[in-house]
């Protein structure tokens, strides 16, 4: 037996740029252990497994070494496989049954639209030493979400020329870092990187999950509901945020790479 498996590269429009995720098509739930497998072979920062579940798709993810709660650029991944194979009609949206409820996808022309849960972070003035060390700067703003810490910083230049310690930033008890600073142009509002070291991801080129946090945190710093963001990793994406109450839509673009089969 043979499994349909594609790569594709999510909140962009060229090949070799955005976040690469492994979108993997399956008939049935196969064994998480077998997911794991999988993912760990892909060894992309996510790789997404579907099956049909009622009306829609039950969806999971994996990075390398651990299953995720909410993964934005796998969902984006896996929404434009179904509609470049045929597998759902253009004009119909598609519905993934997650371990963060049910997340819907709708196409927009050339970008698909996502709609996901706000993820606000929470201000908090004690943090771990070892988060501002492995960063080396001074943050403007500490806060946390369920998921990571978010971290602004004074300018996109000093976004830019992070490095950070990653053997430090690993110790950090939470899935990840992100970090933001205002954009210097016109044509984004926010810049952002993120760093997830403790479950495999040193830097994932760009995080939809992440502007379920970054959203709603610069609609109030910006007074603005309709954000463009950019993540500045070196692969670089782009994601249009739309903050609504307790749901974020997030809309990006995305670009098959390649195709093959696992052989089971």
């Amino acid at each position: 037996m043979t499994i349909p498996i594609y790569v594709v590269d999510a909140f962009t429009n060229e090949r070799f740029s955005g976040n690469p995720a492994a979108v993997c098509l399956l008939s049935a739930p196969m064994p998480e252990e077998w997911m794991q497998k999988v993912a760990a072979e892909m060894n992309l920062s996510e790789t997404a497994f579907l099956s049909p579940h009622k009306n829609g798709y039950l969806l999971r993810w994996f990075t390398p070494n651990a299953e995720v709660d909410l993964c934005g650029h796998a969902t984006l991944a896996s929404a434009h496989i179904l509609w470049e194979l045929g597998k759902v009609d253009p004009d119909e949206m598609i519905s993934f049954y997650t371990k963060s409820g049910i997340l819907t996808t709708r196409k927009d022309g050339e970008w698909i639209q996502m709609d996901f849960p706000s993820e606000p972070p929470a201000p908090i003035a004690a943090y771990p030493d070892e988060l501002v060390e492995a960063l080396g700067v001074e943050p403007l703003f500490v806060g946390r979400n369920r998921f990571d810490y978010l971290i602004e910083i004074e300018s996109e230049q000093q976004l830019r020329e992070l490095q950070p310690n990653f053997t430090l930033l690993q110790q950090v008890k939470t899935r990840g870092v992100i970090v933001t600073s205002r954009s210097s142009t016109e044509k984004f509002d926010f810049f952002s990187r993120c760093f997830f070291p403790a479950i495999g991801v040193p830097e994932d080129p760009v995080t939809g999950s992440a502007h379920c946090c970054l959203g709603p945190y610069w609609e109030t710093k910006l007074g603005k509901s309709l954000l463009i963001a950019y993540q500045a990793s070196k692969r670089g994406g782009v994601v249009k945020v739309k903050v609504n109450h307790d749901r974020v839509g997030l809309s990006g673009q995305a670009v098959a790479v390649w195709k093959g089969e696992l052989v089971d």
